[in-house]
């Protein structure tokens, strides 16, 4: 089998999203730098964050739609090309030294609206640019470029803040989507004929597809649930690590040692193939239920932070292989509702965590709602190995994906 780099056009994919992924991962400690300096304002961060947020999750699923309907490759440049802009206008007004807020926040919310449509992009470029055989390795090396990303991305971000100013981290990811675009301009991707339907019958018969298949929608019930356990860990984890497990420091080591995770979890997953592996990653995410409990428990510092690099591997691990299962599974016409639906989920479930762990915390102390994230958790994703669909998916597929026509739609 070859290695899908020899493949062209995957090449050329993976470029660019290297290239946008380094360019987007300067950009958050860049956004919160200058807001706060233009402003002094947590409030106004928080409104800039939401107005991105907002319309991405509401727009997903028509994003899905949009993506299956229409030629994937030609949706994803111009995704680019709307974020290239937006990034643009951001970073022109930092560098004039008198930032409007209400530009950033309506360039925020334009780059939301063009990432609800590109993110269900991302699995049907890869699908259709390599060989079945080749998926599990290629969504590998995507996940290798995300994570290294990750780890390499607050370096970035310090060091160009510091020589140039944040308004050059824009400009640099609005440059980086900008190469990114010219790249997908000349990928191919295999042409999937879609049935012509209406709107709503494209987002119900998506629904209906997901809901065929219980070790789908079961499994992303416990990815919900661990992006919500992930934000109450995030927004908890920095007051325990500081006042009970010996400051800052200990805080910063957690992190760095999850990015280290995911980038290993991603290079195993490139060489490691389970012969049931939905059933073994969900309780491998289950993991995640160990540091909640240990921060709960303001156990040793070595001994939390041990216990995050593992979980953040065991997702690190997941991430690719759920992309190639789901590329096998589901019918290429309907990949990208699928991936909408899939992120939909993921990303509504962390800012729920985000407002209610602050609260509760308030209520019970931060051992409370850690402890109780850690519960959810377990409970969630292990709780999948009651699922019959996904304790009998196996690897490697036994057929081809079939199309699963729900009930009442035609």
């Amino acid at each position: 089998m070859a290695h899908p780099l020899r493949t062209r056009s995957f090449r050329l994919l993976f470029l660019g999203r290297t290239v946008s992924a380094l360019g987007d991962a300067v950009v958050p400690a860049a956004l919160a730098l200058a807001v706060l300096r233009a402003t002094g304002s947590t409030a106004a961060l928080a409104l800039v964050l939401a107005a991105a947020m907002v319309p991405r999750l509401l727009l997903l699923p028509l994003g899905g739609v949009v993506a299956d309907r229409f030629d994937v490759r030609r949706v994803a440049v111009l995704a680019d090309l709307v974020r290239c802009a937006t990034q643009l206008a951001v970073g022109t007004q930092l560098l004039g030294g008198d930032p409007s807020m209400g530009t950033v926040v309506v360039a925020s919310a334009i780059g939301g609206v063009a990432s609800a449509f590109a993110i269900p992009t991302a699995s049907p470029l890869v699908a259709g640019t390599v060989e079945p055989a080749q998926r599990q390795q290629a969504n590998a090396l995507m996940g290798v470029t995300a994570n290294s990303s990750r780890l390499l991305g607050p370096a970035l971000a310090g060091a160009l803040i510091w020589a140039a100013g944040p308004g050059w981290a824009f400009v640099i990811d609005g440059a980086s989507f900008a190469l990114s675009a010219a790249l997908l301009v000349l990928v191919r991707v295999r042409h999937v004929p879609v049935p012509r339907r209406s709107v709503l019958a494209d987002l119900r018969h998506g629904f209906g597809e997901v809901r065929a298949r219980d070790w789908f929608w079961t499994s992303l019930l416990g990815h919900g649930v661990w992006n919500g356990a992930a934000a109450v860990l995030t927004t908890l984890g920095p007051a325990v690590a500081i006042d009970r497990l010996g400051g800052e420091a200990t805080w910063v080591l957690l992190l760095q040692a999850g990015a280290i995770g995911m980038l290993a979890g991603s290079l195993l997953a490139g060489r490691v193939r389970l012969r049931r592996p939905v059933l073994m990653a969900n309780l491998g995410l289950a993991c995640y239920a160990a540091p909640l409990f240990l921060l709960a428990v303001a156990a040793p510092a070595a001994v939390v932070i041990a216990s995050y690099a593992v979980a953040l591997t065991a997702l690190g691990y997941l991430n690719p292989v759920w992309e190639t299962v789901v590329q096998h599974q589901f019918p290429p016409e309907v990949l990208a509702r699928v991936t909408s639906y899939d992120w939909l989920v993921s990303l509504a479930a962390m800012p729920v965590g985000y407002a209610l762990a602050p609260l509760a915390a308030d209520a019970f102390g931060a051992p409370v709602p850690l402890a109780v994230a850690g519960l959810l958790v377990l409970a969630s994703c292990a709780g999948t190995a009651l699922v019959p669909g996904v304790r009998r998916l196996t690897w490697p597929p036994a057929r081809e994906p079939q199309r699963a026509e729900p009930a009442g739609v035609r």
